[in-house]
């Protein structure tokens, strides 16, 4: 007699258990995504899927097996989710976090109440997740997404690619190094730019970092010793392609939004430098408005 098919509920419930004992916190959230890659469903069916076959569940093994080793439930699945995309991510490329939601929330809101033609930057782009959902959410914007990295361009501009057309056709792939004010105003020209967001390597490199982070480029992590060896001389290059009145949104460390802070009201082109934190009260990103020359710089901070 044949053994019954395997279960999808029991074998779930197994890989929960072995990805949690594997030091996983979203153990359970992880183990349903892969058995919907596997079974080619959305996570939300899988209540009504009651077997699995044999081909499938060896598929679904390893894959838990590869988790458990730490390795990015992205890297195994071959795409992350962020704000209404999935892009396609692997080696070579940051993973896009969903904490950036919140930077990406600010601009799109920030870019709603703009008069059109709306102008907007990634720098640091990486995969394109703020890019590419901004010039989904903000059907006005016409958005350039900047990359140094070749592995990491090659991710960027697969997904520019797999964009529907409506969105790609506003959307520009440029390789540069954003610290080089020099090669930026070759391609941005200067004052064109009404909404620069960037997610930049930041955290400082003696910090703590979990097993999954390995997997990201370090380049892509790791900010110099206080986490701001990108951000300090990306600011003048900011100030620069912003028109006047245009906005700036730099995610950063936990440590470091004093030091953003610092650093955008030092420069002298910006005022209303205010600190964002997240629903859990950690420091987030930092947004400011370009003064015009000649404009004051004493007016007070906003903080929420």
């Amino acid at each position: 007699m044949s053994e019954a098919p395997a279960r999808v509920a029991d074998e779930i419930r197994s890989a929960t258990a072995q990805l949690a004992a594997a030091g996983i916190d979203s153990a359970r959230r992880d183990a349903d995504w892969l058995m919907a890659h596997v079974l080619g469903c959305d996570p939300g069916r899988l209540i009504v899927i009651d077997t699995i076959d044999d081909a499938d569940l060896r598929e679904f093994r390893a894959a838990v097996d590869q988790r458990a080793r730490r390795i990015p439930l992205q890297h195994i699945v071959g795409t992350a989710a962020f704000g209404p995309l999935e892009l396609a991510v692997g080696p070579g490329v940051f993973i896009p976090r969903p904490e950036t939601e919140y930077l990406l929330e600010w601009a799109s809101s920030a870019a709603g109440s703009m008069s059109a033609p709306v102008r907007i930057v990634d720098l640091c782009s990486g995969s394109g997740a703020l890019a590419i959902a901004l010039a989904t959410i903000v059907e006005s914007a016409r958005v350039t997404a900047v990359e140094m990295d070749d592995a990491a361009l090659k991710w960027l501009r697969r997904n520019v690619s797999d964009a529907p057309s409506e969105v790609g056709e506003r959307l520009e792939v440029v390789a540069a190094d954003v610290t080089d004010a020099a090669q930026i105003a070759g391609v941005i020209p200067a004052g064109s730019i009404s909404i620069v967001v960037t997610n930049p390597p930041y955290v400082p490199l003696r910090s703590e970092t979990g097993p999954e982070v390995a997997h990201d480029p370090a380049r892509a992590v790791f900010g110099g010793d206080d986490g701001m060896s990108v951000i300090v001389p990306m600011v003048p290059v900011i100030a620069s392609m912003l028109s006047v009145g245009g906005l700036v949104g730099i995610e950063h460390d936990d440590t470091t939004s004093d030091a953003v802070v610092d650093c955008l009201r030092a420069h002298g082109a910006f005022d209303e430098v205010t600190a964002h934190t997240d629903l859990a009260g950690r420091p987030r990103f930092v947004t400011a408005r370009r003064i015009g020359a000649g404009a004051s710089r004493g007016m007070p901070d906003r903080r929420p």
